[in-house]
């Protein structure tokens, strides 16, 4: 009976740390290549509202830091994650299922400033199901693809 309290305490214990350990673990960002990333930081400038937080010059490319904020010091003090725009060789990549999620207020108005930014629309958003939910598709000017979600 003893081996037995003490195995389950053990596993108990086990448990225990495993959901700690998770717990403890958030997003801290999120990655997205370009050949010319600073272009592209301008580009979820104008369609998203994002501000440069930070740039690093490195000898293979730039690496551009980007946050939601109204201006550059907003964006700075947000503490939700950061999108890293990192250099690659060649925008040529289509990965359809790799891609940034975005929660939208308003998908039609979205939609436009990703037009106006130089983003395109794959295909019209549509209602998900009947839940209320419309969900669309963007496409930057880098190949990423970004998926737009708007909840009732």
């Amino acid at each position: 009976m003893k081996r037995l309290y003490t195995s389950a305490m053990a596993i108990s214990a086990a448990l225990l740390l495993a959901y700690a350990a998770h717990a403890q673990v958030s997003l801290d960002s999120v990655r997205l290549a370009a050949k010319d990333t600073i272009a592209l930081a301008k580009f979820y400038q104008a369609a998203f509202g994002m501000q440069e937080v930070n740039r690093i010059v490195n000898p293979g490319g730039t690496e551009v830091f980007v946050n939601f904020g109204a201006t550059v010091d907003a964006a700075k003090a947000n503490k939700n994650p950061m999108m890293i725009l990192f250099h690659r060789d060649s925008d040529d990549l289509k990965d359809p299922t790799t891609h940034v999620i975005f929660s939208v207020k308003d998908m039609a108005a979205t939609v436009s400033a990703v037009k106006a930014a130089g983003g395109t629309i794959a295909g019209d958003p549509r209602p998900f199901g009947n839940a209320g939910i419309v969900i669309g598709f963007a496409v930057d000017p880098a190949g990423n693809r970004i998926e737009l979600i708007q909840r009732p």
